[in-house]
């Protein structure tokens, strides 16, 4: 049990409410042509970063639990760090790591799996995001995965592909199908049977989380157990059919199945063991559910519920305990922020729309489901709505703010953070013009919420938790300008940034009583000691350092 925060001796702390604004997905880069937040029209943003203290901070990478600096941030990542005050080795790293020491072949449940198959005959299947993209999941992670279960006497592999285009090129897709298939070339003898035996885009089957869409999920099941679908020679030519008829990005192509003969090559049956290769969670619990789910599961007709040994490369859900079996243990990520508010006896606020609102509620807590106190915290979503974020780029943001002026203005709480998604979900979607009204939509609502923060006479920490939008085209590494395809229009860019956030102080009535460093060598998790710093607490020793001092 952690301990009661210490007063400090340095300030006593704000009087009014302290709001930590978290503009998802809104990274600082220069004013090119590829930048959305700079060319959308923002004077409350332009007016915070010109005339408020604004530290820039690292959002990817070793400073948030990631292998390398090369690795994108992302919003788990990110709101682990925002929450914990500290960095924790992630599931990428995490997942490198046990397969580079053996660990991962070592535990139960590969061995369960792997021996289940060859005792049944029966077939192994993998089911994950197919990229390097090390967001959700590593292709060189399955490769490992491949080659130890062709070493240990398996005998029949199957691969069920979701295609990326969201943390990769939007268009990238064949890079990795063809050379793997190649690789499963070099594999395949008489007594190793591999094939990819179905596909499609990761936003239109199987991925889908916090329960906004069951029906990609139904569409995966479909897909990958039934067999059921557009059946094609090969995923090659599943892509470029797609992609010639629809003129979708990967992301969004539709379900494929490899067939042979007339007949599906992949069903899952009986007796078949299911890896769900990613390890980032919140996209692998519903196909987790569908697998694990009794009789009441009822989110869709599964038609055919095979019975078969399921594991995911983590454990998604700590509390929950999804999936039953996996692979890696998750970090174990403990003394966070929201703990020590409950011990210390502080009413907190946790609200955002569905597609974010894990982040400040899950992923803030340290990946935990539930609550520290059901008297001290309040969680608040709003429904998102489910059709295409570039089809309506402000989402919930002006609905969100009218329920956090409410929260504010309530008096009830001391402390409130709030996840607006539009620069991370809509600019996911490539689209300049739509990414750029989203960030125009949350500078309204960052106006409103300010003059409230003033009239409470309280104080405002306005950050992100990593890039996006700051970035919409693919750039040359040497001009810094957009990329251009064969038709001379830039090439769109639907994945994370490594740039910066900005971390902006918003105070009009204590910047006297501290000064806030400005050194350059700053994180996500250094924002939770300046959060208990505001609030006139010493951070735990344990915590990364305060901006402020």
């Amino acid at each position: 049990m952690v301990q009661q925060l210490k007063k400090s001796k340095k300030f006593k702390g704000i009087d009014g409410p302290l709001l930590t604004i978290v503009m998802d997905g809104v990274g600082l880069a220069p004013a090119n042509a590829a930048n959305a937040v700079a060319a959308a029209h923002t004077p409350t943003l332009d007016r915070l970063m010109a005339n408020y203290p604004t530290v820039a901070l690292k959002a990817h990478g070793t400073a948030v639990g990631l292998p390398t600096d090369d690795d994108m941030g992302n919003s788990e990542v990110g709101h682990n760090a925002l929450g914990a005050g500290q960095v924790f080795a992630q599931g990428a790293k995490l997942v490198s790591q046990s397969i580079e020491n053996g660990k991962l072949f070592e535990s139960s449940a590969w061995k369960d799996l792997t021996c289940g198959v060859k005792a049944n005959s029966s077939t192994l299947h993998f089911i994950g995001l197919f990229s390097d993209g090390n967001v959700h999941s590593h292709i060189d992670h399955l490769k490992a995965m491949i080659l130890k279960a062709k070493e240990q006497g398996v005998k029949k592999v199957r691969l069920h592909v979701l295609l990326d285009g969201r943390d990769v090129g939007e268009t990238s897709a064949l890079e990795y199908v063809v050379p793997f298939e190649q690789f499963l070339d070099g594999l395949r003898t008489p007594d190793f049977d591999i094939c990819i035996a179905s596909g499609g885009g990761r936003m239109q089957i199987t991925m889908d989380r916090y329960e906004a869409n069951w029906a990609m999920v139904e569409r995966g099941w479909q897909t990958h157990v039934l067999g059921e679908g557009r059946g094609f020679a090969s995923a090659q030519e599943a892509v470029e059919t797609y992609r010639r008829e629809t003129g979708v990005i990967d992301q969004d192509l539709p379900p494929f199945v490899i067939t042979r003969d007339g007949k599906p090559v992949g069903e899952i049956k009986d007796g078949d063991s299911v890896i769900f290769y990613n390890f980032r969670g919140d996209r692998a619990i519903e196909i987790s559910l569908a697998f694990e789910g009794g009789a009441d599961f009822d989110k869709f007709d599964r038609k055919r519920v095979p019975q078969v040994l399921y594991a995911g490369m983590l454990e998604y859900d700590g509390d929950r305990h999804i999936p039953s079996r996996y692979l890696v243990n998750p970090p174990e990520i403990t003394n966070t922020q929201s703990e020590y508010l409950v011990a210390t006896g502080i009413p907190q606020l946790a609200i955002s729309e569905t597609q974010k609102y894990g982040h400040v509620t899950y992923f803030w807590n340290g990946n935990r489901s539930g609550k520290f106190s059901e008297e001290l915290e309040t969680y608040i979503e709003v429904p998102s709505d489910v059709v295409p974020f570039e089809q309506r780029p402000w989402m919930k943001c002006a609905e969100i703010t009218d329920r956090l002026i409410e929260c504010l203005r309530s008096g009830k709480y001391r402390y409130l953070r709030v996840n607006f998604p539009n620069g991370d979900m809509v600019g996911h979607t490539g689209s300049f013009l739509a990414t750029e009204c989203s960030m125009e939509a949350l500078d309204l609502q960052l106006a409103r919420l300010l003059k409230v923060v003033d009239e409470l006479h309280g104080v405002a920490i306005i950050t992100a938790d990593h890039g996006n939008a700051d970035e919409m085209y693919e750039l040359d590494k040497k001009s810094k300008q957009p990329k251009l395809n064969k038709e001379g229009t830039p090439v769109a860019k639907t994945s994370h940034t490594l740039n910066p956030v900005p971390c902006v102080i918003y105070d009009n009535f204590y910047a006297d009583s501290y000064t806030v460093k400005r050194d350059g060598k700053f994180g996500l998790s250094n924002v939770a000691a300046t959060t208990v710093n505001l609030l006139g607490y010493e951070a735990p020793e344990m915590w990364d350092e305060s901006i402020i001092g």
